[in-house]
């Protein structure tokens, strides 16, 4: 019964959006900035063009550093401009 109650909360808040995008600064406490890259279709030409947005994640365990690649979803407010979770790790570039 706990695992029907469970299900049932979690379809009242609905489905959270989640964007992979890459960690551009971890120099704040708990907080890491992640660049998001998409393409769009322009409306007139028809070209590809490169789209890109900063986003605040939180980050409790600080693990995460400049140049990781992370999945991030949508979160409550958590401060003026952090309204998303770091989720997990994707990639980890090379040191070479």
């Amino acid at each position: 019964m706990t695992t029907e109650a469970t299900a049932a909360e979690t379809e009242v808040h609905g489905r959270k959006r989640t964007l992979i995008g890459k960690v551009t600064s971890a120099k704040m406490q708990k907080t890491v900035v992640v660049e998001v890259v998409r393409s769009v279709r322009h409306s007139v030409y028809g070209k590809y063009v490169r789209r890109r947005k900063k986003y605040k994640a939180h980050d409790e365990t600080q693990q995460f550093k400049a140049g990781d690649v992370v999945e991030i979803r949508e979160h409550r407010a958590i401060s003026r401009e952090k309204r998303w979770t770091v989720i997990r790790l994707v990639s980890r570039p090379e040191q070479s």
